[in-house]
């Protein structure tokens, strides 16, 4: 008998991915048994929050309807089933507009909706219970900003999805469910893997962990990016998935993109903390006992994954309403544009301090002068860079609204009353309300989810066929300590002559992310070798060097010989993180690019380690104005 695989797809990694991936993952030549689609990130979550104040049927991805409506029939036909948080902060409600669209179409559709993981109106209830929420990464304690609350939402696991597809469901609407356990849970619910089952569950926290951003794990954002054969029809991944927890990660025949265990490991390393203790609400898995072999053309086949018991504790996004923004810009022109941009800089910042003072209105809490085309996003990596024109971004940040009211008004002024060579981009710029993202544990029993099993008959109908009451954790919990030090066979190359100086491109791709102000950059060798050279010569103390104009705080370092890769997490890297960050790059996304024009001698016997077609593309040389 043939062994019984699952195929999961993805269809989206984040809430405005591309509106035709759903269509192309339904109507491709493989067939599959689910979809997944994630659409939350702890910012979404409170500007879905906001919405809902406004209108009580809102608070929901609206993109997610307009997606599936003219897919529905073909989904049900095909007996596909579709995972998603698309409820956000009000999945009863994107039930009740998804019922509307089967009702318009004669359809007869069955609806999950995992909720309770929505906080705000226990918090009293959960403060009086001595949760304290303080804050995850500063310590901060939480009562002096519990008046600026705008959401909270546990961070459910893939049981509750699990639990939700035991009623047959068509779809299953969540609110905030981990990006992974949309993945998980049907993989539990497919192969009945037990509650602690945990490398079958910790393998399917790689799995989803490698879908859940969507095309970056089939060639999107990837180093190599001439190698990926057409961007122009992006295939989205898929999980080819065994009982034992083994899987294969493809794509459908004949799509854009491409999978190699080189974009696998790009996407593995992807926002990753310690990889010995990947967190989740279900296990905590080992991304360093992940191994990947190119079983094809397109496919990686991924097994090995270990893991051990999750902690008694669950995540907690907060938002916080933190004050107002606002970002402007003007072009200048060369000759001597860096001196140009400098002096708009000094008069703008000038005007405005004193026409504050004038007003009586505080100073700007932040403010933030970038040259957009002279390196800005790699913070002056490149030096010696001659920029020819310059797009001067001013930006600010204030807890009072008058405040940038000033700002805006004062930078269309620039445009007649400095150096030459302006060009005009726009009017006033438009100021933003601030959400602070704010983690937090509490005990994973004081926030339980609840599944509603919804039917809509075709004929205008929604009835409620289930609904369960809380749901009892049922997996033991262990410590969140890591595992210990993964094992490392990889030896250096022996040093030879002559050496030779290079970007770090030459030996390594890379990836690299954010969890809010800690930038995180994965580092993978071309090679074993050129892993186990970087091991030894690319410590964290080097790279703190190399970005010591961005990164305020400390850097750690972890190893992953497994993925022949090294991670690095640079603390108060990102100006604040999130939306509270005035950085044009706010997440991190070019940084890993950053380091890998970082120059290193190596020896040349190095570059021979690296098998054909894994080198870098002759495109990809980097300017010689590179870091030292």
């Amino acid at each position: 008998m043939a062994e019984r695989i699952v195929r999961i797809a993805n269809a989206g990694g984040y809430w405005g991915d591309d509106p035709y991936a759903l269509r192309r993952q339904v109507q491709g030549p493989l067939a599959l048994d689910y979809i997944s689609i994630d659409y939350l990130a702890e910012v979404t979550m409170s500007i879905l929050q906001k919405q809902k104040l406004k209108d009580a049927k809102a608070g929901y991805a609206r993109d997610f309807i307009t997606q599936i409506e003219p897919l529905l029939k073909e989904l049900l036909r095909k007996r596909i089933k579709v995972v998603t948080n698309a409820g956000g902060v009000n999945p009863r409600a994107c039930a009740e507009a998804l019922a509307e669209v089967a009702r318009t179409q004669g359809l007869k559709l069955r609806i999950a909706v995992v909720e309770g993981d929505d906080l705000v109106p226990r918090m009293d209830e959960l403060r009086n219970l001595g949760v304290d929420f303080c804050n995850l990464e500063t310590g901060e304690s939480f009562e002096l900003y519990a008046d600026r609350l705008l959401s909270a939402n546990a961070y459910f696991g893939a049981g509750a999805v699990a639990a939700a597809l035991k009623g047959d469901p068509d779809i299953v609407l969540c609110g905030r469910v981990t990006d992974t356990g949309i993945t998980l849970g049907p993989l539990i619910h497919a192969f009945g893997w037990a509650v602690d089952d945990w490398d079958r569950l910790a393998s399917g926290i790689v799995a989803g962990h490698l879908i859940e951003c969507g095309a970056q794990a089939t060639g999107g954002n990837f180093t190599d990016w001439p190698k990926v054969p057409s961007f122009a029809d992006m295939g989205y991944p898929i999980l080819e998935c065994a009982a034992d927890g083994s899987f294969v990660l493809t794509k459908h025949p004949g799509s854009g993109g491409l999978v190699t265990c080189q974009t696998a490991r790009e996407q593995l390393l992807y926002e990753m903390g310690d990889p010995c203790g990947y967190l989740t609400p279900d296990v905590i898995a080992d991304f360093s006992t992940i191994r990947l072999e190119q079983e094809g053309p397109d496919r990686v086949r991924v097994s090995g994954v270990r893991g051990r018991p999750p902690t008694d504790l669950l995540k907690v996004s907060l938002a916080l309403a933190d004050g107002y923004k606002a970002s402007g810009a003007i072009i200048l022109s060369g000759p001597d544009a860096r001196a140009k941009a400098s002096a708009f800089a000094r008069i703008f910042w000038e005007r405005c301090s004193n026409e504050l003072r004038k007003a009586g209105l505080a100073p700007l809490e932040h403010t933030c002068t970038e040259g957009i085309g002279d390196d800005v996003t790699h913070r002056g990596l490149t030096p010696e860079h001659v920029p020819v024109e310059i797009l001067l971004r001013l930006s600010a940040r204030s807890a009072q609204k008058p405040a940038l009211e000033v700002f805006r008004k004062l930078l269309p002024a620039l445009i007649l009353s400095g150096p030459p060579g302006v060009a005009v981009t726009g009017g006033a710029p438009s100021i933003a309300e601030v959400v602070s993202y704010w983690p937090a544990l509490i005990p994973r029993d004081t926030a339980l989810p609840r599944v509603q099993l919804l039917e809509e008959r075709g004929a205008g109908e929604l009835k409620t066929l289930l609904a369960t009451g809380p749901i009892q954790w049922a997996s033991p919990v262990g410590l969140a300590g890591s595992a210990p030090p993964p094992a490392d066979p990889w030896s250096p190359v022996p040093a030879a002559s002559p050496m030779i100086r290079v970007p770090l491109l030459r030996i390594a791709h890379a990836r690299s992310g954010d969890k809010g102000d800690i930038a995180n950059i994965g580092l993978i060798g071309r090679s074993a070798e050129c892993y186990a050279w970087m091991r030894e010569h690319v410590p964290a103390v080097q790279v703190k060097l190399w970005f010591q104009t961005l990164c305020q705080g400390s850097v750690e370092r972890y190893l992953v010989p497994n993925l022949w890769a090294l991670n690095f997490l640079l603390e108060e890297s990102l100006g604040g993180g999130g939306t509270r960050s005035l950085f044009l790059d706010a997440q991190g996304k070019t940084l890993s690019q950053a380091l890998l024009r970082c120059k290193v001698e190596i020896p040349t016997g190095l570059l021979t380690s690296i098998q054909p077609g894994d080198g870098p593309c002759p495109g990809e040389l980097i300017e010689e104005g590179g870091a030292p």
